[in-house]
């Protein structure tokens, strides 16, 4: 029998991360959460995720520290033995909404160390797991035709390429994520290993709670093609198709998945 597919989802216990989880596991990975959420807050989540099917597996940790990076992997090791799906979702915006000329060295390293740092470093190890098992599996494999093999996906955001000066940290952050991409898909590809990026854009989500009605104003507005806030089944969704296998010619690809917000008109 084929192994089990493993998924880390970080962030996965709420919001488009719960909904990232959801489905895989409908689809048959054993989910793995990362999250920096205590066990109680998000038992309600996970017992929404088994549902789908499995049931989920759940780490308490922060991407921005070392030792619960690699307890995280350690931990995914002696489980399961192998990851065949990385989904970086896991992201942070800054404690406080400030100028760009106000903002303080608190609020920058704040934001970078989770989602540039964080993000970087939990995929490298990560990237070095997935090599190993794809030369074991090629050495045991035998037969011609492409094989599926692990892939990375990381969730940015629009503010990747749209100026916010009252949160700039975090537009740096989600830019630095599409060279993120660029990098591990140029030097992963030689393994079979495909990694992408997923920009959404208006969600609804917590974070996007305390601004509302300014966006509903927006886009009744028309400040999105598509007229509706984004939901995080609309970001899962896509993680699907890139997890059914049908980009295997494709690696370093963006989708957008904002309702149009991306496309720029007359």
């Amino acid at each position: 029998m084929p192994e089990q597919p493993t998924a880390i989802v970080t962030g996965g216990a709420v919001g488009i991360g719960h909904a990232i989880s959801c489905q895989l596991t409908a689809d048959g990975y054993q989910v793995v959460a990362f999250s920096r959420s205590p066990q109680d807050q998000v038992q309600q989540a996970l017992n929404d995720i088994a549902q789908y099917g499995l049931k989920p597996g759940y780490i308490q940790g922060s991407i921005a520290e070392k030792g619960d990076r690699e307890r995280l992997l350690q931990r995914v090791m002696e489980v399961h033995g192998h990851v065949d799906l990385l989904v970086n979702n896991a992201g942070v915006a800054p404690p406080r909404r400030l100028d760009l000329l106000d903002t303080t060295e608190e609020n920058f390293d704040f934001v970078m160390d989770v989602n540039l740092k964080g993000t970087f470093f939990l995929t490298q190890a990560i990237a070095r797991v997935m090599i190993a098992q794809q030369q074991r599996r090629q050495s045991e494999t035998e037969g011609p035709g492409p094989k599926q093999g692990p892939k990375i996906i990381n969730i940015s955001s629009i503010s990747a390429y749209t100026s916010s000066v009252n949160r700039g940290e975090y537009c740096i952050s989600k830019a630095g994520i599409g060279m993120i991409t660029q990098l591990f898909a140029h030097r992963l590809a030689e393994h079979g290993i495909g990694v992408f990026e997923i920009r959404p854009g208006i969600t609804d989500t917590q974070m996007t709670e305390n601004v509302r009605e300014k966006y509903d104003r927006l886009i009744a507005g028309g400040l999105t093609p598509i007229q509706r806030w984004g939901l995080p089944e609309d970001v899962a969704n896509a993680v699907m198709v890139i997890c059914s296998g049908r980009l295997s010619f494709s690696t370093g690809e963006t989708i957008n998945v904002d309702g149009g917000f991306h496309l720029r008109r007359l």
